[in-house]
């Protein structure tokens, strides 16, 4: 299982929302790329770099960070918030993303990110699947789409996407540990193939080989890192122990 730390990012910085709640925020470095290189120097070789500013401006704002990162470290990020056109994914991909993450705009504009599986590929393209109660939730989690969770993750496995992260947003930030059955479900009730990665409510150490258990193929741990519930030495343990 792909041990994968989060970078939330608002207004340069790095922070941590509770429920994706923006009055919530936590600032916890004022330098993402201070950050990203810890992780690296870790063993970790991947990050999810969130552009919360993105989300709530429905279009890529801090790609000069995810440049920055890019440039200066070796990890192969995934990038999300607010990719709603190509010129937004173009600009990601050559800012350094390796993939992207659609959410939003995998509810509201089914054209345009099938497109995006076909012209860059499955591997380069992640699902989204937020959820609220198993309604995927869109707009940086602002809104509550009328998708129910499993049947949304099924129809975009037959467009081909096999990458989907999944955050039960009841949890997110909570640290009160992840939807284990919510991801159990998601992985019997999907096609094979699928590639879940776990995300929200990572609390501490001991959820990580339960989650590998249910075979999720990576988890996000955010706040856990930032609030030294989980160590980057257990973690480079984890990695190196696999």
């Amino acid at each position: 299982m792909r041990i994968i730390p989060a970078i939330d990012i608002i207004e340069g910085q790095c922070v941590r929302l509770s429920k994706g709640d923006y009055n919530t925020k936590k600032v916890y470095n004022e330098d993402p790329l201070e950050v990203a290189k810890q992780f690296q120097d870790h063993g970790i070789e991947y990050l999810h770099l969130v552009d919360l500013d993105g989300a709530k401006s429905k279009h890529i704002v801090n790609h000069k960070i995810l440049e920055q990162i890019a440039s200066k470290t070796s990890l192969k990020i995934d990038f999300g918030g607010g990719l709603k056109t190509d010129d937004d994914l173009r600009i990601a991909f050559e800012s350094g993303a390796n993939q992207i993450t659609g959410g939003s705009i995998a509810v509201k504009d089914r054209d345009t990110f099938t497109k995006w599986i076909s012209n860059f590929g499955a591997e380069k393209i992640i699902l989204g699947a937020d959820a609220m109660d198993e309604k995927v939730a869109v707009s940086g989690w602002l809104e509550e789409s009328k998708e129910e969770l499993v049947p949304f993750i099924q129809g975009y496995q037959k467009e081909g996407v096999s990458y989907v992260i999944c955050t039960d947003i009841s949890k997110d930030g909570m640290l009160e540990g992840p939807s284990f059955a919510l991801y159990q479900k998601i992985i019997e009730q999907s096609e094979s193939g699928l590639k879940l990665i776990a995300s929200g409510g990572i609390s501490t150490f001991n959820e990580l080989p339960k989650l590998a258990e249910i075979g999720c193929e990576g988890t996000i741990i955010g706040k856990a890192i930032y609030e030294n519930r989980i160590s980057l030495k257990q973690l480079e343990d984890f990695i190196l122990n696999k």
